[in-house]
């Protein structure tokens, strides 16, 4: 087949932080694909036809864009932060997996991205510098009892973590649920940063200890990250810098 499907990982916001390998794919595309707001980052050129869509369609999405690829295409379906993050990589496989055999003889890539977690890392310093998870905490595709397990768990385990899809409008209660939940397992003050739209011109970082974290401080723009009891807070001029030591005592 002459075609190719790139997923594609757009970074968290600034131009600067998107990869030149994926910036070479979507030069040489005629197709993009993606969530409507994702799309709308992808400058129009001549030769090169966009497919912006809602953000539920993820599979519909995937389906068109491996169809399109089979008819000799050069489609890239992007993403924001990495694909392969609570993203678009998993559900191209999910449609390749059950789509026309023949899909499976085409050139597909992942191209890697600056995830929103490690970009908001970055921000703050190196809360992720040992052991950590992510939980996405949406319950569209899983059950909240699923999500509170791995919540207790992972603090049980004394992980960092980091928190995609923390708040909708849809469900603003699962994140109080979520706070309410850390503040009894963990018992203690670690940091918890607050990360929204990183590197955009509308970021902003707080930084508080749990016990003080609120639900309204977040939303789908941010990422929250809550250290392990070992993370550390230190001022440097007026802006706190935030990390994990590499190391955990016996």
């Amino acid at each position: 087949m002459s075609g190719w499907l790139a997923i594609a990982g757009l970074g968290p916001g600034a131009e600067a932080l998107v990869t030149p390998e994926v910036s070479a794919s979507l030069a040489e595309a005629t197709d993009v694909v993606g969530y409507i707001p994702y799309v709308a980052r992808v400058a129009e050129r001549p030769g090169l036809t966009l497919h912006a869509s809602d953000n539920r369609v993820e599979v519909d999405r995937a389906r068109h864009a491996l169809q399109m690829a089979a008819e000799g295409r050069r489609v890239v379906v992007v993403s924001s932060g990495d694909p392969g993050v609570f993203a678009m990589a998993a559900a191209v496989f999910e449609a390749l997996e059950a789509g026309a055999p023949e899909w499976r003889d085409l050139d597909i890539r992942v191209l890697p991205g600056i995830t929103a977690m490690l970009a908001a890392a970055a921000r703050a310093g190196a809360p992720l510098g040992h052991d950590f998870c992510a939980i996405n905490l949406s319950d569209n595709l899983k059950p909240w009892a699923l999500i509170e397990k791995r919540l207790r768990l992972a603090a049980e385990a004394d992980f960092a973590m980091a928190f995609y899809n923390p708040r909708s409008r849809a469900r603003p209660e699962g994140f109080a649920r979520a706070l309410e939940l850390l503040r009894d397992v963990c018992g203690d003050d670690r940091p918890v940063i607050f990360a929204r739209a990183v590197s955009t011109p509308g970021e902003k970082l707080t930084v508080v200890p749990l016990t003080k974290a609120r639900p309204e401080m977040a939303d789908m723009r941010t990422v929250v990250l809550v250290g392990s009891s070992l993370t550390r807070v230190l001022r440097a001029g007026d802006r706190p810098l935030v990390y994990t030591p590499r190391s955990a005592p016996e």
